[in-house]
């Protein structure tokens, strides 16, 4: 025991000892860099159909499917401790929504596949550099944009969203680049569920009526996604 607390010892006091990469990266006043990740999407759901014999409909969504995420990034220096970061990124992933009644029975169940853009602006603070490594937190907003429009869903996700995000990372310094993990989430802010008098008005006669009461269940439907990305600077 007295071993491994003496190898404790020597490792905390070499640390400070240990040569930095890339001294001068983060006094520079801008720079680029890209991202990749996977993700988890979901739906925050305000359920609110009662049919004329009593039957309740509910929807939630079954267990997250992973996504990918992938994106570029442009970071501009504030002072030691602060920057603003513009991260457009591209994900791709699905969520499936299953109703049921109020026996707990399913009576319906669909994917609902995203391609999304989004576009957000974030603050990053960034803690003191203890040798080759910085942690730091973000938090910002933006807009997405949802590329996939199945119509013939029971439920149809608008074009735009807004949403806040926030996050927590580390910055790894290496020889010839930073790598920095980063674990996040993002809600939305709009009730992005069209209502289904809307699809009607689009689509008149192509909308199969049996969805109207899935699409009506859904007083409110709010996106939200945690994602894992790789950021490489």
């Amino acid at each position: 025991m007295k071993k491994f607390y003496l190898i404790i010892f020597v490792i905390v006091i070499s640390l400070p000892l240990k040569a930095q990469n890339l001294i001068m990266a983060d006094y520079k006043p801008f720079h680029f860099g890209f991202c990749l990740g996977i993700n988890m999407m979901d739906y925050g759901i305000k359920n609110s159909l009662i049919d004329q014999n009593g039957m309740v409909y509910q929807a939630d969504v079954s267990l997250p499917m992973p996504g990918f995420t992938v994106g570029v990034l442009g970071d501009v220096r504030l002072n030691n401790y602060f920057n603003f970061r513009l991260v457009p990124t591209l994900s791709l992933g699905e969520r499936t929504l299953t109703y049921m009644n109020n026996r707990n029975d399913e009576l319906y169940k669909t994917t609902l596949k995203s391609t999304v853009i989004s576009v957000p602006l974030l603050l990053k603070y960034s803690a003191v550099r203890i040798n080759n490594y910085r942690p730091y937190l973000i938090a910002g907003g933006g807009v997405a944009f949802e590329l996939s429009h199945d119509k013939t869903k029971p439920v149809l996700q608008k074009y735009t969203d807004f949403y806040v995000e926030i996050g927590v990372g580390c910055t790894f310094y290496t020889e010839y680049f930073r790598f920095a993990p980063e674990l996040k989430f993002s809600i939305g802010l709009r009730n992005v569920n069209t209502p289904w008098e809307q699809r009607l008005e689009d689509t008149g006669n192509y909308l199969d009526p049996s969805f109207e009461p899935y699409s009506r269940a859904l007083s409110r439907l709010t996106t939200r996604m945690f994602s894992l990305v790789f950021n490489f600077e």
